[in-house]
């Protein structure tokens, strides 16, 4: 890597061309190595497949604020500088000439561009093409866009494209194959409220024999699910469940801070005025307070997990925890109540329980942390079962693979860690079979996929989960509707050699550093006019043979 930026330096450095006479006299390139590009470049990801890629763009002046370059840019025209840039990289892996190390093939290299050509250059690229680990040709590319439009004649037409592909690269045979994406959850209107969610599930769509712009995908493309859900999300049938998981993920901060910032109670009876009316009604159901409506419920709850039901809903302070627990420990030590609890309850409290039972119980000092460590404990317990109850009631899993997440041997923030993983896992399961309705088969697979998943990798809600799915499962949620971005690839030739024409038509612009004009409103640009307005991107490719 060291040797690739040291051979790369003079390209980058002393690059100067004169701006014929401007008063700013020179154009400066500034360049960075960088393994992917954000998402808004998502064009580029098409070609650079998340490699190491070196990208250069026009430095800026002003230190203090970075500003991007739009089309109404009064900067020199960089277009001619890049495409000198591109020679000397060229020239540089070229084998034919003298001075080249013939043992290094650099990154690709992407220049940024500011548009302001006749054509619209936002990109130019450059590739090396090897056979084995010698360098044998380039590939140039050429990224043009257009700003936004509902006009479908402004967009260039199938055969024009193919035509494009012929002109450069001359093939004996063609293949063309499309692409499109749908959004198929995400942000909504509700009351004619715009509502953003992080949470989205989007579907690739990818097929052969394109026959016009903007086609819909037919039933036999190949569609790939990419689902990233937010926890919390109002929407979603776990949001009850969700809202328990932050009381007890409270509990866990303030075990590890000192301080706990307790949440707004959503009972007006005081947590130790329902324990004492739990204890006096012999913990029986009848006085048991509404339990919510949760996805997940379960109908064998035992004296901990109601206990823990009425606490979460009514302590306000740590005073609050010490007394509720001394008022069932007492009555414990005295025999007045005889709770039942699940035989795999692992709480300091159910063992405590378990003790009564035999008329011996441990002292226990609530002081410090201890109260605050019973009551996570309870709330861990619960939670684990509901979570067990509904995937092995669904059948989507077992046991077994379920263990990594009900250990109680690990400490109790990497338990509470490891129910976290767990909440979110029901979230995403939860949400594809509420509003996609996927089947079974699809929900087993997906819940296999987040537990392996989450096993050896950090809780992360931006991370998309893949699930191949077939069409016909969700052709009544996206047949209707437009697509976020459609495109049309011609190629011909293989390998290493394989050169591609394409065409991209976004919602969105697909390049990140220039600033569009539209005349439409973002509500048009998100699908909401009958005629969705697209922007259009070209990348072209040439092959340059080092023969």
């Amino acid at each position: 890597m060291k040797d690739s930026l040291l051979h790369f330096r003079p390209l980058l450095c002393c690059f100067k061309v004169s701006s014929g006479g401007r008063k700013h006299g020179f154009v400066y390139i500034r360049g960075k190595l960088i393994s992917r590009f954000i998402k808004t470049s998502s064009v580029l990801n098409l070609y650079c497949d998340n490699q190491k890629v070196f990208v250069c763009e026009k430095a800026v002046s002003n230190f203090k604020t970075v500003t991007f370059y739009n089309r109404t840019s009064s900067f020199y025209n960089f277009s001619s500088s890049s495409r000198q840039l591109l020679s000397w990289y060229t020239l540089s892996q070229n084998a034919g000439v003298l001075v080249v190390d013939n043992g290094l093939v650099l990154h690709p290299l992407w220049v940024r561009c500011d548009m302001s050509d006749p054509a619209g250059t936002a990109w130019f690229g450059a590739e090396p093409v090897c056979m084995g680990s010698k360098v044998t040709g380039v590939k140039l590319y050429t990224v043009t866009c257009k700003e936004s439009t509902v006009d479908k004649k402004a967009f260039i037409t199938l055969e024009e494209l193919k035509q494009e592909h012929k002109k450069r690269h001359h093939p004996t045979s063609m293949g063309i194959k499309g692409s499109a994406r749908f959004n198929l959850y995400g942000s909504s209107v509700v009351e004619n409220t715009f509502i953003v969610s992080q949470s989205s599930v989007t579907v690739d769509f990818k097929w052969s024999h394109v026959e016009h712009i903007l086609e819909a995908p037919p039933l036999s493309s190949t569609a790939t699910l990419n689902i990233k859900i937010a926890s919390g999300d109002m929407r979603n049938p776990m949001f009850e469940m969700y809202r328990e998981l932050e009381f007890l993920q409270t509990l866990a901060d303030g075990l590890k801070t000192g301080e706990t910032e307790w949440m707004e109670p959503l009972e007006n009876t005081s947590a130790v005025d329902l324990t004492k009316a739990y204890i006096q009604g012999n913990c029986t159901s009848e006085s048991d307070p509404p339990i919510f409506n949760s996805f997940v419920e379960r109908g064998n709850l035992d004296f901990v997990e109601q206990l823990w039901i009425r606490l979460r809903k009514s302590v306000t302070s740590y005073q609050d925890v010490r007394d509720s627990l001394k008022l069932v420990i007492e009555a414990l030590r005295y025999g007045d109540i005889k709770p039942w609890i699940h035989r795999d309850s692992s709480s300091s409290l159910s063992k405590l329980i378990l003790q009564s039972y035999h008329q011996q119980i441990d002292h226990v000092s609530l002081s410090g942390a201890t109260p605050i460590t019973m009551l996570l404990e309870m709330g861990l317990d619960k939670m684990r079962k509901d979570y067990i109850n509904y995937l092995i009631g669904e059948e989507l899993t077992t046991l077994n693979r379920l263990n990594h997440y009900l250990s109680t041997e690990a400490d109790l923030q990497e338990q509470v860690i490891r129910l976290r993983k767990l909440h979110h896992l029901l979230e995403i399961v939860v949400s594809c079979r509420t509003f996609l309705t996927l089947p079974y088969d699809r929900l087993f697979l997906l819940t296999q996929s987040c537990l392996d998943h989450y096993k050896t990798s950090a809780y992360d809600e931006e991370h998309e989960f893949k699930l191949q799915i077939k069409p016909a499962l969700i052709s009544h949620l996206y047949q209707s509707e437009h697509p976020m971005m459609w495109g049309v690839e011609v190629s011909s030739g293989q390998g290493p050699r394989e050169v591609r024409t394409s065409l991209q038509l976004s919602n969105r612009p697909l390049v990140d550093h220039v600033t569009f004009k539209t005349d439409y409103p973002s509500e048009a640009i998100n699908g909401d006019m009958e005629e969705p307005a697209f922007f259009s991107t070209v990348v072209c490719c040439s092959l340059v043979s080092f023969v």
